[in-house]
């Protein structure tokens, strides 16, 4: 036992490890239920808090919105160009993880953890873009709704008979160095949904019909919580022992305020179950 413990080649690797933890970058992630919830608002509203403190942020990519204030609150980053890929007859834009690397700022935001990247990308994955981020040492900020990590896909499918086809590996979430979650009154989102404040007019009937129902938004968002911590729900059991930090703020996009759950070294694991 004790020769094992001493085992010269077992601490070589567990200070190689050490070391490559301490030069790897950070990861946040704004977590939600549902598109719409303020997930991006947040981060950007985050990121000029980090840039008054001095720290070197550059917006890598950040998904265009219909909201307006959520698109001004780019003003005042430095924000990457991105890359043209031209895929079946259209130029679609995405992050360009070469000029994010040659850049290398000390915090960037790389919107929709979960999107597929067009063909010809170096990644197939948008979050596989991140981990070479985090490996260069950038610390990032990202964002993505319950729905898309692999082991709930199916329960959120239960809920609302839509499967999602983008999806994230358990282990990019569990291995955040923290997560937001960012809550909002389903109403309110619904509300804020109807205004043109998330999706295109084109898009709205549908996507409410399909998925922004008040029955699926409150069983995503009880889910979610029960994920999460207790925040407005103490009469349950959660699966975590950690303390979750519960912070007020004020979304001026759609002059409601929703909730801000923030954790260092987000507690939940697959193993540990859900409680309900």
């Amino acid at each position: 036992m004790g020769e094992s413990r001493h085992n010269p080649n077992q601490l070589l690797k567990a200070i190689q490890a050490d070391e490559e933890n301490r030069n790897k970058g950070h990861l946040k992630i704004f977590f939600g239920y549902a598109a719409g919830v303020g997930k991006t608002y947040a981060m950007l509203e985050a990121a000029h808090m980090e840039k008054q403190q001095g720290i070197d942020v550059v917006a890598g990519y950040v998904e265009p919105h219909a909201c307006p204030k959520t698109a001004a609150l780019l003003n005042g980053l430095e924000v990457l160009p991105t890359r043209e890929v031209f895929y079946n007859g259209m130029i679609l834009d995405e992050f360009d993880i070469g000029m994010a690397l040659k850049r290398k700022p000390q915090l960037i935001l790389v919107d929709e953890l979960a999107h597929t990247n067009a063909e010809g990308c170096r990644h197939a994955k948008r979050y596989q873009d991140i981990k070479e981020l985090l490996n260069a040492g950038i610390d990032v900020y990202t964002t993505v709704n319950v729905q898309h990590i692999e082991s709930l896909c199916d329960t959120v499918a239960s809920i609302t008979e839509i499967v999602v086809r983008e999806r994230i590996p358990d282990s990019i979430f569990d291995n955040a160095d923290q997560v937001e979650l960012i809550d909002i009154e389903p109403q309110d989102l619904i509300n804020r949904l109807n205004t043109g404040n998330v999706y295109r007019q084109t898009q709205e009937k549908q996507a409410v019909e399909n998925f922004f129902t008040i029955e699926n938004l409150t069983a995503l968002r009880d889910f979610t919580a029960a994920m999460c911590g207790p925040g407005e729900y103490p009469h349950r059991k959660y699966p975590h022992k950690k303390s979750w930090r519960l912070s007020h703020r004020r979304t001026y996009s759609c002059m409601s305020i929703f909730f801000s759950i923030q954790c260092e070294n987000y507690p939940y694991r697959r193993k540990n179950g859900f409680c309900f």
